[in-house]
C-alpha cells in the first residue's frame, strides 16, 4: 500500500508541473481534473471520506465545468477547423 501512495504522490507532482508548463489551456484543465481526482483518492486512503467527496465534487466536478465554460466563452475550446479560419 505504501508503494501506491508514493506513486499517487509522484503523479500529483507530475500533474502540478505539467499544468505549469502546458501551453494549451484545454490540456491544463484536463490535467487539473486528473490532479483533483487523484487527490480525492489520496483523501480516501488517508481515511477522510468527507474531504474526498468534497475534492471530487468541487475540484474535479464544479471547477472543471466552470473552466470548460470559460474556455468555450473565450473561444479557446473549439475544433481545429474554427481555429484555422
Amino acid at each position: 500500500m505504501i508503494i501506491v501512495e508514493w506513486l499517487l504522490l509522484l503523479f500529483l507532482i507530475v500533474c502540478a508541473v505539467a499544468v505549469s508548463i502546458s501551453k494549451n489551456l484545454l490540456n491544463s484543465v484536463i490535467i487539473f481534473m486528473s490532479y483533483s481526482l487523484v487527490m480525492a483518492v489520496i483523501w480516501v486512503l488517508l481515511r477522510s471520506p468527507d474531504l474526498a467527496i468534497t475534492e471530487a465534487a468541487v475540484g474535479a466536478g464544479v471547477t472543471s465545468v466552470l473552466f470548460f465554460l470559460a474556455l468555450r466563452k473565450i473561444g479557446r475550446m473549439g475544433h481545429k477547423d474554427k481555429e484555422e479560419k
